[in-house]
Formats: structure tokens, C-alpha cells, sequence
């Protein structure tokens, strides 16, 4: 089965967009968010950016997981992935079951969108170097989040069925 990876900068959308493409395919949801260990999630919330050692341990736990996810009903993940070496790990001998939908706008339409959020660990001030450390994904579903949820969702959940037609 397949698992898509819906990834972007934070304030994307991923998580919502996500659970809705989820929804509509009847597989199951998941948030990389919470598979972070504490010491990530502290340092997030006092506003320090994660490097790649940081990471490390993140992305292998995630990898793992998607080996079991399509090895069941398949799954959408919500996950960054800002980096191509982070997708590879994330897709590392899956990649005929690893799909990234790749979701973007304007830094101000996402900044704007993170100013109007509560409650979130992730403070605003980070997302200047979630721009700096995006690498574009060459091979994904590309989607601009600058319309509704439900017009997003429905691009991305005709663009999936239409690799699906395509590949068969």
C-alpha cells in the first residue's frame, strides 16, 4: 500500500490537509509532530531551530513506521521533510510505496497563517529558516496552498488517482 508523506514548510497545512486526504482515502493519519523526542520539542518551543542531529533519530523512527504502514492499509503522513537527504531517509527502499505531496505558498501568506495560530509549539520567529532549509522535491504531488482547504484537498486527491490510472 502506498503512504504519502504531505510535507511542507509548518503553517502549510499539512496537518489538516492530511487528516482530510486521509479521510477520503479510508487509511490512517499521522502526525510526524508527535513522534518528536521531548528534547526536540523543547528546543522548538524556546524558538531554537533542530539540525540535522537532531533529526536523526526522528527520521529513523519515522522511516520505520512507514515500512509498517504499507506493510497494513498504507497511511498520510504529515511531516516537513524539508530536505531531500530527510525524504530519502523517510523513502529509503520504499520508494514504490512512498509518494510526497508537497504543499507551498508565499513566506507571507504562511507567516500570516502561523501569526493567527494558538496553542502551537512552533513559534513564527522559525519559520524564516524553514524557508532557508526547504530543497524543493523534483518528484511529488506540488499543490499551492493558497485556496481552500477543500479545493486543496480535492487537487491532491485527483492528481493521486490520476498516478494511480497512470501507473496501472
Amino acid at each position: 500500500m502506498k503512504v504519502y508523506i504531505v510535507m511542507g514548510v509548518s503553517g502549510s497545512g499539512k496537518t489538516t490537509i492530511g487528516r482530510e486526504i486521509a479521510s477520503k482515502l479510508e487509511i490512517p493519519f499521522f502526525d510526524a509532530d508527535d513522534y518528536h523526542p521531548k528534547a526536540n520539542v523543547e528546543k522548538m518551543k524556546n524558538g531554537i531551530a533542530l539540525d540535522d542531529e537532531d533529526r536523526k533519530s526522528w527520521l529513523k523512527s519515522l522511516a520505520e513506521n512507514i515500512e509498517k504502514w504499507k506493510e497494513d492499509k498504507g497511511a498520510v503522513l504529515a511531516c516537513s521533510a524539508l530536505k531531500k537527504k530527510y525524504r530519502a531517509t523517510l523513502s529509503h527502499n520504499l520508494k514504490d510505496y512512498v509518494v510526497f505531496v508537497y504543499l507551498y505558498a508565499e513566506y507571507e501568506l504562511i507567516y500570516e497563517r502561523m501569526m493567527s495560530r494558538k496553542g502551537h509549539y512552533f513559534k513564527p520567529e522559525l519559520l524564516k529558516s524553514q524557508f532557508d532549509t526547504l530543497e524543493e522535491p523534483e518528484n511529488a504531488i506540488k499543490v499551492g496552498v493558497d485556496q481552500r482547504i477543500s479545493e486543496t484537498v480535492a487537487e491532491v486527491i485527483s492528481k493521486i488517482k490520476s498516478e494511480k490510472t497512470s501507473t496501472s
